[in-house]
């Protein structure tokens, strides 16, 4: 079998409107290794976007889901509920930051768990309107889109969006936007737009995902906070892509010293299988009546068996330190190519979240192709990467937190290698 092959029957089968970043079409993986249909071996550097984080296929993982599959499939918790949902909310519960008394629901996808955030902060409040970021990614159902903030790919053509939706600034140091001028957007919704009485939410990602891999710094964090609390406005922390140690912590806001009322999370959360959850004070979470909140596949008992394994093996293996030990190795290393290579303008990112934007050197504008060319030279040569910005400029870089050192040595070869390429054009 081709990738060629398999790619024509894709074009015939499946939507034009399901991007692909790769035509490698997966046959097994382990760990951080994946290997086509052909039989050609990658190293991932995408984990299915921050999903295996826990790597592909780790045995504790595969084990859970295997027992569990031995149990039951599916019941709907609604309907036969059963004892590790409950036993993972209560994981989750003392997890999540907050020194408050906390409640759980499970959904299956990043975009639902947002958007139930939502429908449980307007409840909540009496409120309708919420304020996102520029540069945002919160999902692509009709009130993911309205969050997001970037228009093409994700809502070019589809329409008016939910109402009630305002977007302000998010800080990009590197493109003069700070974490005051972030502020002064919300004031200046205030006085122009938006009463705060209207406002249900702030909603934002500790650090931006598809936007460009921009921490929000404290400053910003904490004048949320405080202005949430002014306002009576519920604080909602996006942490879909930045949970389960991806961070260096299990979940970015605690690098802030503050805590959101309500925490979304999915991605990371079960090591590969749909499941998605909304954690926050119970207060709110109560505030919806029974039947307002849930789903039929919501907190699948084997994303749920998946989880705990996954809980377990990041504490196992201490993954908070890993990723904070293999992010510093990749900062070095992009470190190091800066003097060799002038479209280097920023590398950041906490953990082992961490990503580098490339300009040109000359013009200063920034440069998607040359940051495509990067992309595309890894690939030739084995390794994963994925890009992302709302300028298309920006590398993001999210290998298994469980990568070996072997596995993460190679990768930094061909890193350098494909950088050095790029720049034959």
């Amino acid at each position: 079998m081709k990738n060629t092959e398999v790619a024509s029957r894709r074009d015939e089968a499946i939507s034009r409107g399901v991007g692909m970043q790769t035509q490698i079409y997966a046959d097994r993986a382990l760990n951080a290794e994946v290997w086509d249909v052909e039989g050609n071996r990658y190293i991932d550097f995408a984990a299915g976007i921050a999903v295996v984080n826990t790597g592909h296929c780790h045995p504790k993982v595969m084990a859970a889901v295997a027992e569990q599959m031995g149990r039951f499939t599916h019941t709907c918790h609604q309907v036969m509920p059963y004892e590790n949902y409950i036993r993972l909310a209560e994981r989750l519960n003392e997890k999540v930051p907050g020194d408050f008394r906390k409640k759980t629901i499970f959904v299956t996808t990043g975009a639902e768990a947002c958007e139930n955030a939502v429908k449980i902060a307007r409840i909540a409040t009496g409120r309708d309107a919420v304020i996102a970021f520029g540069g945002g990614f919160h999902g692509r159902t009709f009130m993911g889109m309205a969050l997001t903030g970037k228009v093409e790919p994700y809502k070019k053509g589809f329409g008016s969006m939910m109402p009630g939706v305002f977007h302000v600034p998010f800080p990009m140091d590197v493109h003069g936007i700070s974490a005051k001028d972030a502020m002064a957007g919300i004031e200046k919704l205030f006085k122009a737009d938006l009463d705060p009485a209207r406002v249900a939410a702030i909603i934002f990602e500790p650090v931006q995902g598809e936007g460009g891999f921009y921490p929000a710094p404290t400053e910003l964090v904490k004048a949320i906070r405080a202005l949430c609390d002014k306002h009576g406005i519920v604080m909602i922390a996006d942490e879909v892509q930045t949970g389960f140690a991806r961070t260096g912590h299990l979940f970015a806001m605690e690098a802030h010293g503050v805590a959101a009322d309500l925490t979304t999370m999915a991605k990371g959360l079960a090591g590969g299988l749909p499941l998605a959850a909304v954690t926050g004070k119970a207060e709110l979470m109560d505030a919806a009546n029974p039947g307002g909140l849930g789903g039929t596949y919501a907190g699948n008992p084997l994303g749920i068996a998946a989880s705990h394994a996954v809980l377990d093996v990041i504490e196992e293996e201490d993954l908070c330190a890993r990723a904070n030990e293999l992010g510093s190795r990749l900062k070095q290393k992009l470190e190091s190519l800066r003097a060799t290579t002038p479209e280097i303008v920023d590398i950041r990112g906490p953990g082992f979240m961490v990503a580098v934007e490339f300009a040109n050197p000359s013009t200063k504008e920034p440069d998607a192709g040359f940051t495509g060319r990067v992309r595309a030279e890894a690939q030739k040569r084995g390794l994963i990467l994925l890009t992302c910005g709302v300028y298309g400029n920006v590398v993001r870089f999210l290998a298994p937190i469980t990568i070996p050192d072997a596995h993460f040595a190679e990768a930094m070869e061909i890193l350098e290698a494909s950088v050095a390429a790029a720049q034959q054009g």
